[in-house]
């Protein structure tokens, strides 16, 4: 005999986060069925008559997310009893954190993913959340980051494999014809629809979470002041969440500001394909926007006042320059703007190596931290050089109660860590401990050979008086690339000398961004490149490579067989 217990489950982004809440709830003795619907927000357990429903609640606690009795559910017949005395239960009074999480009040500045992890996190375990927001809700990443580059990236990399691929002997190739009013237009609404599904939906499954459109600042260490067209609200917090993320930065070139240059969110938002761009800058988001700008049309230069992602391993450089320099795209190292201009429809620049002109200018420097106006000083928190909130490994600013994450911290600037950032200090807001860890920290650049990184370099190594072992391996010896026809780029193993154990790895492939998780773990496992030699992987994929290059320390790969274990 069993009962069915209905519940509603807090924090839910997605079906996979379904998945978990139901593999969590299936794990509890007795329970027979656990049904968990991501959309509808509910969760439906048969389980034995006598099970404690505290237990499934904490089950679904213990996953990360949180579970109260669906109000106005009923099960028929012997189950009702169970359904009543989850109820009864749960309005007992809170078993509160040591910060009294049900009666907590926290402030939060933006909307963005630090932002929202953190309102989810600190809302399902009860407390009062109050999200303020001076622009468009969601931040950076789904707005004018990630999810419209990463979407014009994919459009330009369909539209090179149009015109040309390793497979035109066979597959006839034609240059394809571009629209980029109707490529904006299918960009900018899968982006809306993001925005609606994975924010405003989200913040209204939350009774608990408020938000206020307007300009946020503190007055002291625990009131902010909301300015709302004409009128200002004060709003009490017993703590608050700093995450404004960041805006590109402009350099210092005379003239520049003057002229009506691109930047990242302009360029991204724009219908044009100019017949000739100039891009400044010399990193990530540079170097995407500049391959898929040349793809979709564009004569592309770029100008790096070194070179090419010059704080990363010089052969990433290397390798990626050759690869746009292949496409057309003209990489001038050690080149910089001295002075900007515009007339007659045209930039033109003076640099250290000549004039150069275009008809339109990115500048993609970088992103600084959104903190000025904010009044921080006002509520002690201190700044970096950069005017990044400084904070530690719990997310905590200078001021007792203040915390932060995200692009406005002095942490790297990747809305995975801010997610994690927001949500580690959402638990810390509410008497927890956790920590944030970026020592296996994965990063990927979206250039067509990807670039992806974990861990230590040979020269981040050294710096710390490590001695390395390192080997590089071609793609040229990885099958996956071979029957691609697409052996650009190599995958390098660092290893500490003498132990073996991995310290980073470093991959520029056409899928190096789905390969670098495996990496990650494998750092995160402290696993020695024996040990990672020694691991099963899926003949022909590109994550196979990292066997490969692991097994170079040992042998020479090219007198191994196929899949040669």
């Amino acid at each position: 005999m069993s009962e069915t217990l209905a519940l509603q489950v807090k924090g839910m982004t997605c079906d996979s986060c379904a998945r978990h809440v139901e593999e969590a709830l299936a794990k509890v003795p007795g329970v027979k069925r656990a049904q968990v619907s991501y959309p509808e927000g509910t969760a439906r357990v048969s389980a034995p008559p006598g099970i404690d429903p505290r237990v499934l609640i904490a089950a679904v606690k213990a996953s990360g997310y949180a579970a109260a009795a669906e109000r106005g559910a009923g099960s028929s017949g012997a189950g009702t009893g169970l359904l009543e005395r989850t109820r009864d239960w749960l309005r007992k009074p809170a078993n509160k954190h040591a910060s009294g999480a049900s009666s907590l009040r926290v402030a939060i500045i933006g909307t963005g993913g630090a932002a929202m992890a953190a309102a989810i996190r600190a809302a399902g375990e009860g407390a009062h959340v109050t999200l303020v927001e001076r622009g468009t809700l969601g931040g950076t990443c789904v707005n004018v980051g990630c999810v419209p580059s990463k979407i014009m990236i994919r459009a330009a990399h369909i539209a090179h494999v149009r015109a040309a691929s390793p497979f035109d002997d066979g597959i006839t190739a034609a240059p394809p014809s571009i629209d980029r009013r109707r490529l904006l237009a299918q960009q900018q609404a899968r982006v809306e629809e993001l925005r609606q599904a994975k924010y405003q939906a989200v913040l209204a499954g939350y009774p608990n979470i408020a938000l206020i459109k307007g300009e946020a600042r503190f007055i002291d260490a625990r009131t902010l002041a909301v300015k709302t067209g004409q009128s200002e609200t004060r709003i009490a917090f017993d703590r608050a969440l700093i995450a404004t993320g960041a805006s590109p930065m402009i350099p210092p070139v005379p003239g520049l500001r003057e002229t009506p240059y691109w930047t990242s969110e302009d360029a991204l938002a724009s219908p044009e394909i100019p017949p000739r761009l100039a891009v400044i800058g010399s990193s990530v988001i540079a170097a995407e926007l500049a391959q898929a700008f040349a793809r979709l049309g564009s004569k592309v230069t770029l100008l790096a006042r070194r070179t090419l992602f010059f704080r990363e391993d010089p052969l990433i450089g290397e390798t990626l320059a050759q690869a746009f320099a292949d496409e057309g795209i003209e990489v001038m190292d050690h080149t910089q703007a001295q002075a900007a201009r515009y007339q007659a429809g045209e930039f033109i620049l003076d640099t250290n190596r000549g004039e150069m002109r275009a008809e339109k200018l990115l500048v993609a420097t970088g992103r600084g931290p959104n903190t000025a106006g904010l009044g921080l000083e006002a509520a002690g928190v201190r700044l970096d050089a950069r005017g990044a909130a400084a904070v530690n490994e719990r997310l905590e600013t200078s001021a007792p109660g203040i915390y932060a994450a995200g692009d406005c911290t002095d942490q790297p600037q990747f809305v995975y860590v801010a997610a994690a950032g927001g949500t580690r200090a959402a638990a810390n807001m509410l008497g927890g401990q956790a920590s944030l860890d970026l020592s296996a920290m994965p990063a990927v650049v979206f250039t067509d050979p990807q670039v992806a990184t974990v861990g230590l370099s040979e020269a981040q190594a050294r710096a710390r008086n490590i001695e390395t072992d390192s080997r590089v391996l071609t793609l040229d010896n990885v099958p996956r690339a071979l029957v691609n026809f697409d052996t650009r780029g190599f995958i390098k193993v660092v290893a500490e000398a003498g132990s073996g154990r991995l310290l980073g790895v470093q991959a520029v492939a056409a899928e190096a961004g789905e390969l670098i998780q495996s990496a990650a773990l494998a750092l995160r496992a402290r696993m020695t490149v024996a040990d990672l030699a020694d691991q099963l992987f899926p003949y022909l994929t590109m994550v196979e490579g990292l066997k490969l290059a692991a097994q170079t320390f040992t042998r020479d790969v090219k007198q191994l067989s196929c899949c040669a274990g």
